[in-house]
């Protein structure tokens, strides 16, 4: 996934099948791997994946069931140090969708599940 730009994740709607994968940028810090909704808390993928909690990504032709979790606060400082090193490339407005002070409450954590 570090070598990926972007994956794409899914939520499970409540019968069980997955909604349409959304593609988004990606960021690992220590052994997590982490998403931001660029456009806030009431984007619909982000709503739909907070409300349910679990869902699927797949990148690199890999595909793994996950939990989203919300992380501790203490975390973002590294992430957008994650962003910034992996995205400036972008451009400053692009990657200002997805930093701080929009990060924090807009993050998810990507859990494995087995």
């Amino acid at each position: 996934m570090s070598d990926s730009d972007e994956l794409q994740v899914s939520s499970y709607r409540s019968d069980g099948t997955l909604r349409p994968f959304v593609t988004i940028w990606a960021v690992r810090s220590g052994d997590h791997i982490f998403i931001r909704s660029a456009y806030g808390r009431d984007n619909g993928w982000f709503r739909r994946a907070l409300a349910v909690g679990r869902g699927r990504i797949r990148a690199g032709g890999v595909e793994k069931d996950v939990a989203f979790q919300e992380p501790d606060d203490d975390v973002h400082p590294s992430l957008d140090a994650a962003y910034h090193l992996k995205y400036d490339r972008y451009g400053p407005k692009i990657v200002g969708t997805v930093v701080a002070p929009h990060g924090p409450g807009e993050t998810f954590r990507l859990d494995p599940q087995d």
